[in-house]
């Protein structure tokens, strides 16, 4: 079969159904409901870039041991998936668990339930408590990242993913900022078109589009690693404004 986006998302989406039955038998009624969210619910799924981010909203929650089950599970059903699985979670009130704002926004406004026995709707995080968040360890990440790959002399295998995402995040970064809401990459980079802050380098996150969109090997953005550093501190003046 050939190696495409449609092929990989319908692949993901076979996966996502399993552990959704997974979950069901091992929460039972105690699963309010399991959820696709990111890429897989919203368009823009890439065969090499995405991961299969997924939703579980339960009674109580789940524990690290529960996680680490659906791990090893994972693992053995989908050895090639598995690493890719990205679990947000929690309990019925939304006090605890894995669901920062964007996430829960992303939830909020395009999960689409593989289960859902009883929906959970917690307070839509506001445009303040999305940029409390993202100004907080979102930029620290980004920033950290960024100004350990503009040191690198050359670019390992393993962190093509993060070293393409390091480029792309700033579209992200500044369309929650001023809108509060969450988007594609797709639909954060044309944003930029009219919203760019002063001295993004817009061109440049257009190129990591074009790569991602590719799924291509990021090593042409390689020589601009050290743009980097340049595109968080502009990042960081639109957050003084």
């Amino acid at each position: 079969m050939p190696d495409t986006d449609e092929n990989a998302r319908l692949a993901a989406l076979e996966f996502a159904r399993a552990m959704a039955a997974y979950w069901q038998a091992q929460l039972g009624a105690e699963l309010l409901g399991f959820y696709l969210i990111g890429s897989l619910a919203h368009d823009g799924f890439n065969r090499r870039y995405s991961d299969i981010d997924v939703a579980l909203v339960s009674d109580d929650g789940l524990t690290d041991a529960m996680i680490e089950d659906m791990g090893a599970h994972a693992a053995a059903i989908a050895p090639g998936l598995a690493p890719k699985l990205s679990l947000f979670w929690s309990d019925r009130g939304f006090t605890k668990g894995r669901f920062p704002p964007l996430d829960r926004i992303d939830y909020l406004e395009h999960a689409v339930a593989l289960v859902e026995r009883e929906p959970a709707r917690p307070a839509r995080p506001t445009l303040d408590e999305v940029r409390a968040y993202l100004e907080g360890r979102p930029l620290e990440v980004w920033a950290e990242r960024a100004a350990r790959f503009a040191t690198l002399d050359r670019l390992e295998a393993a962190d093509h993913k993060t070293y393409l995402r390091a480029h792309l995040y700033p579209a992200r970064f500044v369309f929650s900022w001023m809108t509060g809401d969450i988007a594609s990459n797709d639909t954060a980079v044309a944003y930029l078109s009219e919203n760019a802050p002063g001295g993004l380098d817009v061109a440049l996150i257009g190129r990591a589009l074009s790569c991602r969109h590719q799924a291509a090997d990021p090593d042409g953005l390689f020589g601009e690693r050290n743009l980097l550093p340049g595109q968080v501190a502009a990042c960081r003046r639109m957050i003084a404004g």
